[in-house]
């Protein structure tokens, strides 16, 4: 693997780490969501947004540098950090079989970069 492609990797991995922080954003945003239109107009949701914005900054930058094939399927690591902040900030269970779930998905990603050191 080149320099370039371990710092694109880099990039999408912390990539995932902000995005997974919007999602947390999201969720407080959702528990303010009233049918009062105005109530989407919330500084959590607004900073959900833009966490998942600067996410997809910096995956943008990350594709300059490395292959679509490697990076995409690293987007999944987010999934991680979401289930961690899930358990952390939300309190919810966190079953067998999401753990298995998480480790194929580690699974994954990993067979995915061997595959590119050929």
């Amino acid at each position: 693997m080149t320099p370039l492609l371990l710092r694109s990797m880099f990039m999408v991995f912390v990539a995932g780490i902000i995005g997974s922080f919007g999602s947390v954003f999201m969720k407080l945003a959702a528990g303010r969501i009233t049918s009062n239109l105005l109530s989407f107009v919330n500084s959590r949701l607004i900073l959900g947004a833009a966490l998942y914005l600067a996410s997809t900054v910096v995956y943008l930058s990350a594709l300059k540098g490395g292959q679509l094939s490697v990076l995409y399927p690293m987007v999944a690591l987010g999934y991680i950090w979401t289930l961690l902040w899930a358990k952390i900030f939300f309190q919810e269970d966190m079953s067998r079989a999401k753990f298995v779930g998480l480790g194929l998905i580690v699974v994954g990603v990993a067979l995915v970069g061997v595959g590119t050191a050929h």
